[in-house]
């Protein structure tokens, strides 16, 4: 079973895309920033990071450098999921980029392929 690490700050988004994944077979993870993110990640497996743009301590392109600099962490695949700020984001950090509202299926169709199946 896949485990999906979902960041963002914003309580109910990250339960609603939770239980889209969790409904999907997908173990899930949680964090509220991007520190607490790359802790969890060194402390566990996880297969997939999705994240948001905006938050504290670390924003998801801060993020993203952080797991694309660190060579255990490099070849996870990352989406992004914004509001208006993701035209400032480094769009080839991410497998992909969904705009903020989106659709969970969508959204979880695209985990599905960046995981290979």
């Amino acid at each position: 079973m896949k485990t999906i690490l979902i960041v963002d700050d914003e309580y109910q988004i990250a339960e609603i895309l939770g239980y889209a994944l969790e409904d999907e077979g997908f173990l899930v993870e949680k964090a509220n920033n991007g520190e607490k993110a790359l802790d969890l990640l060194r402390q566990k497996p996880i297969d997939l990071v999705i994240t948001d743009y905006m938050m504290p301590k670390k924003n998801g392109q801060e993020l993203a450098r952080a797991i694309r600099d660190d060579p255990a962490l490099a070849h996870l695949p990352l989406i992004l999921m914004s509001g208006a700020q993701a035209a400032q984001a480094d769009c080839d950090l991410f497998g992909a980029v969904f705009q903020k509202p989106f659709h969970a299926n969508e959204l979880v169709a695209k985990v599905r392929e960046l995981l290979g199946g």
